[in-house]
Order: C-alpha cells, then structure tokens, then sequence
C-alpha cells in the first residue's frame, strides 16, 4: 500500500530514522524510546541506537520506526520537540 502526501515526498509506509539530542543524563534514551513509542507501538528490536557525544555531555538516540504516515510522523517530532529534555530533533 502506498500513500503520498501534495506536501510530502515520502511514501508510506516507510523506514525513517528519527534522532534526538539531549544532555547525557539517567534515562534520557528511555526517555526518547518511549515518546516514540506512544505513535509507533511496533518497534523492533535492534531499532534504537545510542551515540555519546565526543566530550560525554550530550547523547542523540536514534530510533528506526516504520512510519504510516505524515501525520504519525508530525505527532512524533511534537512529542519530542516539545519535552524540556529534549534539545534538538532530526
């Protein structure tokens, strides 16, 4: 099945990888896994990866979801861009 947006280039379903940064502290990746996971239920395993910045301070956690839609995937990025934690999202 797939679906297109006028305003999106994408195809749905799809494989989209979705990073956020934010100062390494105690369960800032749950964190991450868990806002996501509220708009993408069925992530696999293997599907989260987590990177540590150069000097320690920050990590950007990346988790692999298969998006159904513009629409989930705006959700997402609210969800995260929204919470105090969270510095950037890509």
């Amino acid at each position: 099945m797939s679906t297109s947006s006028d305003d999106s280039l994408l195809e749905f379903p799809c494989d989209f990888p979705i990073k956020a940064m934010g100062e390494a502290s105690f369960g800032f990746d749950a964190l991450v896994v868990g806002l996501v996971r509220e708009h993408a239920p069925d992530l696999h395993e293997g599907a989260v990866s987590v990177r540590e910045s150069r000097g320690g301070k920050y990590l950007s956690v990346t988790v692999n979801i298969r998006a159904t839609s513009k629409q989930q995937l705006d959700q997402i990025y609210m969800s995260l861009s929204g919470h105090e934690r969270i510095l950037m999202v890509l």
